[in-house]
């Protein structure tokens, strides 16, 4: 059963109320939904409950993970249409996610699943490197027969 909330305008007395966002500790979650609705607009939460700030991580990384992982699988089965600027993109896009995953997540998930999340990234970097030095490999063996007479 799914709880929703909602702010009745005639039992809001309409004394505002000072918050100060700076002092609070939490994880920020702006909403991506554009759904017209009646009430109030939320242009950003902040998230307190340590437990509730695990679980919302750890499943927005799992998602980001299986799409890396899908992006990763899909370059690996094109071989002839890929080109190593697409693999480099993946690899500069996943050291990145890997750096906000260190720095910005740890002070809300533990250690042990930080390391395992940077293992999993490790074996994904080494495949994209695998491949892409398989590929300059080609290249330049190409290139080698071209100069041969």
């Amino acid at each position: 059963m799914e709880k929703t909330y909602t702010i009745v305008k005639e039992q809001y007395n309409g004394d505002k109320v000072y918050i100060d966002y700076s002092k609070l500790n939490g994880f920020k979650v702006k909403p991506k939904n554009n759904i017209k609705y009646k009430g109030v607009k939320v242009n950003s939460l902040i998230i307190v409950k340590p437990s509730f700030i695990q679980k919302l991580l750890k499943k927005k990384v799992k998602r980001k993970l299986d799409f890396y992982l899908q992006y990763i699988i899909s370059l690996m089965d094109n071989d002839d249409s890929e080109s190593s600027s697409d693999l480099k993109l993946a690899l500069n896009d996943l050291s990145r996610y890997k750096s906000i995953i260190e720095y910005k997540y740890r002070k809300y998930l533990d250690q042990k699943y930080i390391n395992l999340l940077l293992k999993k990234m490790d074996i994904l970097e080494n495949e994209i490197k695998t491949k892409l030095m398989y590929k300059q490999e080609e290249i330049y063996e190409i290139e080698e027969k071209g100069k041969s007479r």
